[in-house]
């Protein structure tokens, strides 16, 4: 009988030159754990353990299935998907096709892989000001991406329920950290105001009312839940890894100004006709991360945004 704590060996990490499955990546290696990274194509910079270029919304199940035996692999990660730049056929492809084949792939396994899922708040879609949402809310998505996000959480679910496979799906809040997408809104401005420093210029940033409040998590805090799903065997099929508190992202770029030091003039724009945020409130209620993986969160926004920062300054410009 396998324990219910197990820190896995062997670990395949789908999107590993990603945001979050580079420094997932990198974090599993400092523990002494082997990692395969697989993603559709070589990253320009080397992925973390041995990269693998395979593409799953695209290939044969079974193949993936020979390659985890073959690396002896006992826990996947699925870090993979997408919605930037993507139309709606790409993202269904990148998030429900890939997750349907990849749990088709690990139940084929001669020994099946533990496979933690990485979900979204985007799945549960609009909630009331000052609710918190809990992992046993209706889903009810509004913006495409959360709609195919949750298919593919179900799927998980379901083959889960039906002892098919054994994993758990981790519901993150909007990720904060280093290494942020550089299309994502900390992402631009964090460039604009490195771009400003180099320069030894003030930076000049246009800004929306941003006033939606969202629950924003730190990268760090994030890969600790990762890593505690992945070893607790007994873990729920769903749990919400947020800090359980809603903020607004113009308070994240106000802290991210703050901490780059550099001046700044930020005029403001309205948002455009007939658009605005899939929600103006979401709050994850983190009870059953704390009480089932003994996890919480540590580390505040602005130490989220710092490492952004830090990280962003320590590249090169291009």
């Amino acid at each position: 009988m396998t324990a219910p704590h197990t820190a896995p060996a062997r670990v395949a990490v789908l999107g590993g030159t990603g945001f979050i499955g580079r420094v997932l990546g990198a974090r599993l290696l400092a523990q002494g754990i082997e990692v395969v990274s697989l993603a559709r194509k070589a990253p320009a910079v080397p992925a973390p353990g041995r990269f693998v270029a395979f593409d799953l919304s695209g290939g044969d199940p079974a193949e993936l299935t020979a390659l985890l035996d073959r690396e002896r692999i006992d826990t996947v990660v699925n870090a993979a998907g997408g919605m930037w730049g993507l139309d709606d056929e790409q993202m269904y492809q990148a998030n429900v096709v890939l997750t349907e084949r990849l749990i088709e792939a690990v139940a084929a396994m001669a020994a099946p892989a533990r496979l933690v899922h990485l979900g979204t708040v985007h799945e549960y879609g609009m909630a009331p000001v000052g609710t918190s949402q809990r992992e046993s809310d209706a889903a009810a998505p509004v913006m495409e991406y959360g709609k195919l996000k949750l298919v593919a959480t179900e799927a998980v679910v379901r083959a889960v329920e039906a002892g098919r496979i054994e994993g758990t799906v981790l519901r993150l809040g909007n990720v904060v950290g280093a290494g942020q997408p550089g299309h994502s809104l900390l992402g631009v401005m964090a460039a604009k105001l490195d771009a400003a420093r180099r320069a030894g210029g003030t930076a000049q940033l246009s800004l929306q009312p941003l006033t939606a409040l969202r629950d924003f998590v730190d990268l760090t805090d994030t890969l600790d839940a990762v890593l505690l799903a992945a070893a607790d065997r007994s873990a729920p099929a769903i749990v919400n890894v947020g800090t359980g508190s809603a903020s607004t992202a113009r308070h994240l770029v106000e802290l991210l100004i703050e901490e780059s030091g550099v001046p700044t003039e930020i005029t403001e724009v309205p948002a455009p006709d007939g658009t605005g945020p899939e929600t103006e409130w979401q709050q994850l209620d983190v009870t059953v991360a704390r009480e089932s993986l003994g996890w919480t969160p540590r580390r505040t926004l602005r130490e989220a945004v710092r490492a952004l920062w830090l990280a962003q300054t320590a590249t090169p410009a291009a």
